[in-house]
């Protein structure tokens, strides 16, 4: 049976791969964007259904979810959270609290909205598989971005709770911790950082994708 996922950041540098893989691997994959041209940058394929929608809005998370549930031959079996941003700028005391916000509006409420949103229906179909992304940092924190640190942290202290307190309606949360990934947009951010050991967005989508096809995993914090 084909199942479908919402890849939530989908359009974006590591998303556009992780789609990729799942449309591949034989899924049905929602992806909501922000713009019909960061959603034509995906390309077509019968298996992706992508829609227009704001995740920081009650109403473009449920719009996606219906969007998501709408063919019961697909059932909705999986959700990956990539939606995020960074920043990073001078310390806590020069920083306006403004800021810091932005960066928790930004990681932690598209996120817990998706999220809300999608889990009545996994549980209805008899559990599921949730991926968040967050990152390195949120363990090793560096100077000059507290407010992306603390939201990654939330990010994980989040996931870790859905695995708990849905552990009995068999869905199955899991968090990467990727470092820098090799995006065309950390390029232009960095441009004299040495992209050697940098993780190509292919290699975290094989991460992905295993993490939602295999049912022996929960509760995990995945450095990749």
């Amino acid at each position: 049976m084909t199942r479908s996922v919402i890849v939530a950041g989908g359009t974006g540098g590591l998303g556009s791969a992780v789609t990729a893989e799942l449309l591949t691997a034989g899924w049905r994959v929602v992806v909501p964007g922000r713009s019909e041209q960061s959603l034509a940058a995906l390309g077509t394929h019968e298996a992706l259904a992508p829609i227009v929608a704001d995740l920081s809005d009650p109403a473009g998370a449920a719009d996606v979810v219906a969007l998501a549930t709408a063919e019961p031959e697909a059932p909705l079996a999986a959700l990956v959270n990539l939606v995020g941003g960074f920043a990073a700028g001078p310390r806590v005391h020069e920083t306006p609290v403004e800021d810091f916000e932005r960066q928790l509006a930004l990681n932690l409420r598209p996120l817990y909205l998706i999220t809300q949103a999608a889990v009545p229906h996994l549980i209805a179909n008899g559990g599921g598989a949730i991926v968040c992304t967050s990152s390195q940092t949120a363990l090793k924190p560096f100077s000059g971005a507290a407010g992306y640190v603390t939201a990654k942290a939330g990010v994980l202290a989040f996931a870790d709770t859905l695995a708990v307190e849905y552990a009995k309606d068999h869905l199955r949360v899991n968090t990467l911790l990727p470092g820098v990934i090799d995006t065309p947009a950390n390029r232009r951010t960095m441009p004299n950082a040495d992209p050697a050991g940098w993780t190509p967005p292919s290699r975290i989508a094989g991460v992905v994708r295993y993490l939602i096809e295999n049912e022996g995993i929960t509760g995990a914090r995945l450095p990749v």
